[in-house]
């Protein structure tokens, strides 16, 4: 029996499936910042320029001693490495590294400008396996701790 376009033993058919979507595409990367030759005088403007942030007066020494003591820690290892690349457990330290410099900036926000200034998340990043880089950033954090100390930091 043929009713309204149907035949009675015959179930209507299913609406047609939408169309994929085409998957939104990714934002652009920007190419990370590399540490240049002048990264002590980098290091020095950073720290000049937040002494002059309210913030500065709750960045303690102590809290970018903890940082560079990560960094240090890395760095004994990276020494002893006379090869051009990093390697495995020494890159998944890297991570390691910005994973808890991540949860430092969540945790106090004078930590959070101070790695937002100075760029240290995309400076780790961009490490990726290559010893040299790596050994400059442990320098430029030295540089860091040092200009903090000399342009006032507090204990």
């Amino acid at each position: 029996m043929k009713k309204a376009g149907l035949i009675k033993d015959e179930a209507p058919k299913p609406a047609a499936a939408p169309a994929p979507r085409a998957p939104a595409a990714a934002p652009p990367q920007q190419a990370l910042p590399v540490l240049g030759d002048d990264y002590v005088d980098q290091a020095e403007q950073v720290i000049r320029d937040f002494s002059q942030e309210k913030n500065f007066r709750f960045f303690t020494t102590s809290k970018i001693r903890n940082i560079l003591s990560m960094v240090s820690d890395l760095y004994s290892q990276v020494t002893l490495n006379n090869t051009g690349t990093l390697t495995a457990d020494m890159q998944d330290s890297l991570r390691s590294m910005r994973v808890r410099l991540v949860y430092e900036c969540g945790r106090e926000r004078a930590v959070n400008d101070f790695v937002q200034r100075a760029q240290l998340l995309p400076y780790l990043q961009g490490i990726g396996n290559d010893r040299q880089k790596f050994l400059r950033f442990a320098r430029y954090m030295e540089a860091l701790v040092a200009y903090h100390r000399y342009h006032g930091g507090k204990d």
